[in-house]
């Protein structure tokens, strides 16, 4: 087999901790063809950008590109625009790839004949809150099971891959992201290559590692967020509905209304409203059966499980029921 030359694409806003090294795992590959590693970085407030330069400077496989409005999809598109290669690879900032990586791309691309191909999240956590996060991520019990994020998930034909790896022609001939998706813009782009009859395929012998967010605020805004965005995926394509993704807000529904019913019975003594707080009392149980058997890596992480769990299933969902605000749309 030939050694395609590749360009990786990283969008990049405010990720001084993380940038460094994920840029080198992309050139430590030792990947036998072509690389270049574009970096599409947004306005930052810390020093992303001196690092940014600092790389591309030390090796000419590294350019550094302006994306003014910060927003990932635009990102992803400037640095497509650049981009000088057939095969197309997304990396994260905050993202390492695994050894061999690249080759495997190239190899799976050609053998399945694949637009995008992509692999495993492998979320990891250096403190004991992110790493409470990281076996979030990596547990149904978290993420309701999506199929990047479980190791045992066989390789096949997929809705949705992590990041991805493209044939930029593909890409080309969808005009890219949608850059008015300021979240989830890549399961949207994946369905649309899907409806044109392109294959999304998924490996588990891709892997990266994801380093995820570091604190209570930041992990919220960021589920908030994410669960407003997948509703507009659902508003703008009717047809992505699924019971995975409406299990979070009919939970939160039911808790929060279970729990201001049981309230409200406890107060005026009408015990058929108190009987609403099964609902909550239910939820909890779940969290405590969730913490006690979903594996982690110290007492640390595993104390901070019930918080973790109940911020991602609870600011999906409201994020959710609340929606994007008309004047986000386009």
């Amino acid at each position: 087999m030939t050694t395609p030359p590749i360009s990786v694409i990283m969008p990049v806003l405010d990720e001084e901790p993380y940038l460094r090294d994920a840029v080198v795992r992309v050139l430590e590959q030792g990947y036998e063809g072509e690389v270049e590693v574009l970096l599409a970085v947004g306005p930052s407030k810390d020093r992303t950008r001196e690092i940014a330069d600092e790389l591309a400077a030390a090796d000419p496989r590294v350019r550094v590109l302006d994306n003014p409005t910060g927003r990932t999809p635009a990102g992803l598109n400037i640095a497509i625009g650049a981009a000088r290669h057939e095969i197309v690879v997304r990396v994260d900032g905050h993202g390492e790839l695994s050894p061999g990586y690249l080759a495997t791309v190239a190899r799976l691309l050609e053998s399945t004949g694949a637009a995008n191909v992509g692999g495993l999240m492998d979320a990891r956590g250096a403190t004991p809150f992110q790493a409470a996060v990281a076996a979030a991520y990596n547990s149904p019990f978290g993420l309701g099971g999506g199929g990047f994020h479980l190791a045992d998930t066989p390789a096949g034909p997929a809705n949705t891959v992590y990041l991805g790896a493209f044939r930029r022609s593909a890409l080309q001939e969808l005009g890219g992201y949608d850059e008015t998706m300021h979240r989830a813009q890549d399961w949207e782009l994946n369905h649309r290559l899907r409806q044109a009859g392109h294959l999304v395929y998924f490996s588990p012998e891709l892997r990266v590692t994801y380093w995820p967010r570091s604190s209570w605020k930041a992990l919220a805004t960021q589920f908030f967020r994410t669960g407003q965005w997948r509703r507009e995926v659902m508003r703008r394509h009717p047809e992505t509905r699924s019971l995975r993704y409406l299990a979070p807000p009919v939970a939160v529904s039911g808790v929060a209304a279970g729990l201001l019913a049981g309230v409200v019975g406890l107060v005026t003594g009408r015990r058929w409203l108190s009987a609403m707080l099964l609902a909550p009392a239910a939820y909890l149980a779940f969290l405590v059966v969730a913490t006690l058997t979903m594996p982690a890596p110290s007492l640390a992480a595993r104390l901070r499980l019930p918080l973790v769990l109940a911020t991602m299933h609870v600011c999906w969902g409201a994020g959710f029921l609340r929606g994007v605000s008309l004047g986000e749309r386009p």
